[in-house]
């Protein structure tokens, strides 16, 4: 029997562009899915969209599914005559097609159930009308006087299988709307049925009536034309890769044409030539490289013309002429205000709400201009530069530019603060203090920009557990997590060392969380806030460094280490135990502890007693115990200082140098020896073992 090939089209009004991708993956798993789960397997499968279809080809499915033969156990032969008719129903079958047969629990009856093969096309149409009536569109419609619900009215559907025979329609009809084997070509340019035999021929047949089918070659035709053609003016497009995937599901004809923005818009800053024009019209941007300048923009067309477009840019240049004279108006007035000193808009943060239970914008200025002043020393910041960065920070949301474009909020910040006559330090931190919003995003590296970012998310962190709205589960409205990632990635990425319990706690305060008197009960509660927090923060924590590889038990070891609120001192221990461990040294050395640990601590615990101190050589019996007691002298003298410089690659291999002598140890020396004397001194050898290991990490949280 011919292996067929599957061709399917669902013809429909325009579907949003945000919606295509995902709508062709669905329709590719959902249909396949169903096809698989009837039996029908297929060799490959790949899906398409434009803006008015969605296309699904298969190849190498089979031709019908297999017959298939299902055993059923059954009651007892001796069971009530009521429960064998009941399986037998079930089963579809009489007595006489029942087995009987001998098993431990007696005569048994089992039935075989033939399930004949059923032919392709009668699967595929099930599957499709399954697939189209239950498709997860985001949002969808009904028209006319039918049932059927579609994203845009549905039009027609193509369904044909295909073997060397020829195509064959599957005969199918979904609220009226009869699968055939014709689709439509571009709106425009080619109207008109056409008739198509395969996929190869279907392709083939749409791209003469002026539909490019696959969304990445309409991508990849905007990018080469747009490039191309500013390349020829001596100017160069500014990327962006969602306005790229957007326009392609906007168009199934592409045609690229570069216009020209008025001069009287140009001396507008790039970033809002560029956010008007991509959100207001969906045009690409087109920069001057030697003056910065967005001079020109890309829109791209869905139909070719007898004039190559002149009418349509006519048109756009009009709209986008209008548009950018609104934000030129914006610009020039927030210019005035902010050459005023800001004041009117420093003034109307009082009147914002940041948060119903945490007050308006400006008590959260206020916050994080206290905070960014103590910050500042810890980051190489000046005080008052960064207190008068974090005051100025937020103003331009009050703006009339970022009341229009809300994306551009602390970009035009730094805009306005330069016009001030401010230092470009504080203008850089309204740009900076946001970030990184991402993570891959740049973090900040300038001094005050650093302490007014750390600032702005330690005040959110400690703000939002003060009034108790941490996260849970998936539910992270404040993006909190992104705020404490934040400032670990602030913090590390600079190596920068900052207390961050005392940040914490400071700020607190001013979230009224009043520590007061250490014997209050109340302090308990409060100082429970901030270990919380840290806590949190820990979690974060080992999310980025899992990301880099780092064992999860690795960072136990750590966080469970002194000032473990000094993240980057964390983070540098967390890195070279993790190298260490990855040596043979390291992770024999793990084994030789934790048998070392394991020994002490039975023995502390069956005497009663703590083997921590007088360890002596001259009790020593074997060359091993001399040669351990050197090493580990050896090893403390050079991980003591280590460990206070705080340079913990020197005290990690210093620590895996013990290694062979422990080892050693174990293979020459019974521990508990007959000797009290010996016995003990061994055992205060093992708690030096012991002490020694752990004033680099906690090696007990170690698996393995």
């Amino acid at each position: 029997m011919p292996v067929p090939d599957l061709l399917i089209e669902l013809f429909s009004e325009e579907i949003p562009a945000r919606m295509q991708t995902r709508a062709a993956g669905d329709l590719k798993k959902l249909v396949t899915d169903g096809l698989v789960e009837a039996g029908l397997t297929y060799a490959s499968a790949a899906a398409f969209s434009t803006p008015r279809r969605l296309t699904l080809t298969i190849e190498g499915a089979l031709a019908a599914s297999p017959t298939t033969v299902e055993e059923r156990k059954g009651p007892k032969a001796d069971a009530p005559e009521k429960a064998i008719e009941g399986f037998l129903r079930g089963a579809g079958l009489t007595r006489d097609d029942l087995e009987e047969r001998d098993t431990p629990k007696g005569k048994i009856l089992f039935a075989k159930i033939t399930k004949p093969g059923r032919p392709a096309a009668e699967i595929v149409a099930e599957v499709l009308e399954q697939t189209i009536r239950n498709f997860p569109w985001p949002k969808s419609m009904r028209w006319g006087s039918g049932t059927l619900k579609w994203v845009r009215p549905l039009h027609s559907i193509l369904c044909i299988l295909v073997t060397e025979e020829g195509a064959e329609v599957v005969p199918m009809d979904v609220d009226g709307i009869k699968a055939g084997n014709t689709t439509q070509g571009h709106r425009f340019m080619s109207p008109g049925a056409i008739t198509v035999r395969n996929f190869d021929d279907y392709t083939t047949k749409l791209q003469r009536a002026h539909v490019v089918l696959d969304a990445s070659e309409r991508a990849d035709a905007i990018w080469h034309d747009a490039t191309n053609q500013a390349f020829a003016q001596g100017l160069e497009v500014v990327e962006d890769a969602g306005l790229l995937a957007e326009v392609a599901g906007l168009v199934e004809w592409p045609v690229v044409l570069m216009g020209k923005i008025d001069d009287d818009f140009l001396g507008l800053p790039p970033e809002v030539l560029q956010t008007s024009m991509k959100e207001h019209q969906k045009f690409f941007s087109v920069r001057n490289p030697k003056t910065g300048r967005i001079e020109r923009f890309i829109t791209v067309a869905n139909r070719e013309t007898a004039d190559n477009g002149a009418t349509i840019l006519a048109g756009n240049q009009k709209v986008l002429s209008a548009r950018l004279a609104d934000a030129k108006f914006f610009w020039e007035n927030d210019l005035r205000t902010a050459n005023a000193g800001m004041t009117d808009w420093l003034d109307a943060l009082k009147n914002v709400t940041f948060h119903n239970k945490l007050g308006t914008q400006a008590d959260l200025v206020d916050r994080m201009a206290t905070l960014a002043r103590e910050i500042a020393p810890a980051v190489g910041a000046d005080p008052d530069q960064a207190e008068r960065a974090a005051r100025l920070a937020k103003a331009d949301l009050a703006s009339e530019m970022v009341y229009e474009f809300p994306e551009l909020q602390g970009l035009m910040g730094r805009y306005y603060i330069e016009a001030m006559g401010e230092d470009k330090a504080i203008a850089a931190a309204a740009q900076d203090h946001y970030a990184p919003l991402g993570p891959s995003d740049d973090v900040p590296t300038a001094p005050v920009s650093v302490a007014v970012a750390l600032a702005e998310k330690i005040d959110k962190l400690t703000g939002f557990w003060a009034i108790d709205e941490k996260p849970t589960g998936s539910k992270d409205p404040f993006a909190l997590r992104r705020a404490a990632l934040g400032v670990i990635r602030i913090l590390v990425e600079n190596d920068l060392t900052l207390d961050l319990s005392e940040a914490s706690r400071s700020t607190l305060k001013g979230h009224g969380v009043d520590f007061g008197n250490e014997t209050d009960p109340d302090n308990y509660k409060n100082m429970d806030i901030g270990l919380n927090l840290l806590a949190f923060i820990h979690d974060r924590l080992k999310v980025y460094l899992r990301d880099q590889g780092i064992r999860h038990d690795i960072i136990d070891a750590c966080i469970a280490m002194p000032n473990n609120d000094d993240l980057n001192l964390l983070v540098k221990r967390a890195r070279a135990l993790s190298d260490t461990l990855k040596t043979d040294d390291g992770e024999n050395l793990i084994q030789g502890f934790k048998r070392a640990n394991n020994i002490l601590t039975q023995a502390e615990e069956a005497d009663g007693v703590e083997y921590s101190y007088g360890a002596d050589p001259k009790f020593a019996e074997t060359d091993e115990e001399r040669a351990l007691f050197a090493a580990l002298d050896t090893a403390e003298a050079q991980i003591t200082p280590a460990m206070q410089a705080q340079d913990f690659t020197t005290a990690m291999s210093a620590m895996a140098g013990l290694r062979a002598p422990i080892d050693a140890f174990f293979t020459a020396v019974q521990v508990n020896s007959d000797n009290a004397t010996v016995r003990r001194n061994r055992l205060n050898l093992l708690s030096r073992i012991r002490q020694i290991c752990l004033a680099v990490a906690d090696l007990t949280r170690i698996e393995g």
